[in-house]
């Protein structure tokens, strides 16, 4: 058997956080968090999401969870994420079967660029 590595080329763990603007924000760190605008994403639903990051390139691997900030209904899940070159689009699903989304929620992700 054989194991393949890849090295990173920096890991910067200080994180920054913005408020999100109809569905956009811009936080050039290599991880962060950003609370969404009030939501009311029906059930089964998606909310797109813009976040404006110039570490990001088109072959960037950025990991994004997602948790409730002021929501106490709905089940936010991240349902994809598509780098692009000084951006990425999250959707995030609604995955109630019939609760909309009451309020914030928080978007948190890490960059990463391969060496």
């Amino acid at each position: 058997m054989s194991i393949q590595t890849t090295q990173l080329t920096q890991v910067d763990v200080t994180p920054g956080s913005a408020t999100s603007t109809a569905g956009a924000a811009t936080v050039s760190t290599q991880c962060g968090q950003v609370t969404t605008e009030a939501l009311t994403t029906a059930a089964a639903a998606t909310y797109s999401f813009t976040l404006t990051n110039a570490l990001i390139k088109a072959t960037s691997v950025v990991l994004v969870t997602v948790g409730k900030g002021t929501a106490t209904t709905g089940e936010p899940a991240v349902h994809f994420v598509t780098p692009a070159a000084g951006s990425c689009v999250i959707a995030i699903r609604n995955d109630a079967a019939a609760a909309a989304l009451n309020g914030t929620i928080t978007i948190n992700f890490a960059v990463f660029n391969m060496a």
